[in-house]
């Protein structure tokens, strides 16, 4: 078990340069992706209520932001990547078809011919704004990287090769609504606002999204993680972006203060489980923790918690390094 977690910028920083220098097999990573707030800014932010309490600890100076500011540097400067593979809470799957629908109902069915989707969108990534009801401001964001075809074929094979049924997505085709007003193609907010922060306006390296496992099951994520573990001695960074607390039913609670009970203990089972060292005793506990009692009242949909589960089977073999335990912004690098 670590001494003491690191929850301040110095703490971080140390944990960040304890990482090994190891770009040969990078670690993957799980990372507290934040939101459309994190670059909300401060001069037009709300004052009062809810929100303002929020944004002072997820808006662009608040930690989790001054956090992605050193983690990102520190990743380009310790892997040397030739690409990034990311995952978001925000693109799953498909898992459902239409069998029919009238005016009052839409029928829906689990349908076993759902894939993962890669991107293979050339040589600028649009991006998908898809929130809805945020200033003017957070619709003129900018965030400007490339794809790569071959980076996409190299996804597609490990995914393959796994037995998991994928496909690459064209710039062609939308992939969601967008909150400007149309269904489109991109990158979603849980990539580009956060790498905003971390890389700047322009990446340099390739690009490339996976959506994770449409059913949400932990297990399912984690092969999916696993199936693309190679890609890690490739020189390519793997990334999968979520957050430990994600409930929008109770936006008071992103901040630790007032949170309730079983939230807070919810965190710190995720940060025990975390720590484990045997695998097959850490997998299990980290399974168990959707059923924690804080797991409902913290997340109520799996979406942002199981990409943990994708950068934990991506990074399966070797140790877990928590390089923040911020409450509801866990970030760890597993096969360290």
């Amino acid at each position: 078990m670590c001494e003491a977690l690191p929850t301040t910028r110095p703490q971080w920083l140390q944990a960040l340069r304890d990482l090994p220098a190891t770009p040969n097999k990078i670690p993957a990573f799980f990372f507290a992706h934040g939101s459309p707030m994190l670059a909300w800014p401060t001069a037009i932010a709300p004052r009062a209520g809810a929100f303002a309490s929020v944004h002072k600890q997820m808006g662009p100076e608040g930690p989790l932001a001054q956090f992605l500011h050193d983690f990102g540097p520190a990743l380009i400067e310790k892997y040397n990547p030739r690409a990034i593979v990311v995952f978001s809470a925000h693109w799953e799957s498909p898992r459902n078809q239409i069998l029919g629908k009238n005016a009052s109902y839409c029928r829906l069915r689990f349908t076993s011919n759902s894939y993962t989707s890669v991107t293979d969108y050339g040589e600028q990534n649009p991006l998908l704004f898809d929130y809805y009801g945020f200033p003017e401001e957070l619709y003129d964001l900018k965030f400007e990287s490339k794809g790569d075809s071959s980076v996409t074929g190299e996804v597609l094979a490990a995914l393959q090769k796994a037995g998991i049924p994928s496909r690459a997505t064209p710039v062609t085709e939308a992939r969601g609504a967008d909150g400007r007003g149309f269904d489109g193609p991109g990158l979603d907010h849980g990539v580009f606002v956060p790498f905003g922060i971390m890389f700047g306006e322009k990446l340099q390296i390739p690009l490339v999204q996976v959506s994770i496992d449409g059913t949400l099951d932990p297990a399912r994520e984690w092969a999916l993680g696993k199936a693309i573990a190679s890609l890690r001695s490739q020189q390519i960074l793997v990334l999968s972006g979520g957050l430990t607390y994600h409930n929008l039913r109770s936006m008071t609670a992103f901040v630790e203060g007032a949170a309730n009970s079983a939230q807070k203990e919810f965190h710190q089972a995720i940060l025990t489980a975390l720590q484990i060292e045997d695998l097959e005793k850490r997998q299990k506990a980290m399974y168990d923790l959707t059923r924690h009692p804080g797991f409902r009242p913290s997340h109520p949909r799996e979406d942002h918690f199981v990409p943990l589960y994708v950068a934990a089977g991506a990074g399966e073999e070797g140790d877990v390094k928590i390089l923040s335990a911020t409450y509801g912004t866990i970030t760890a690098a597993f096969g360290v």
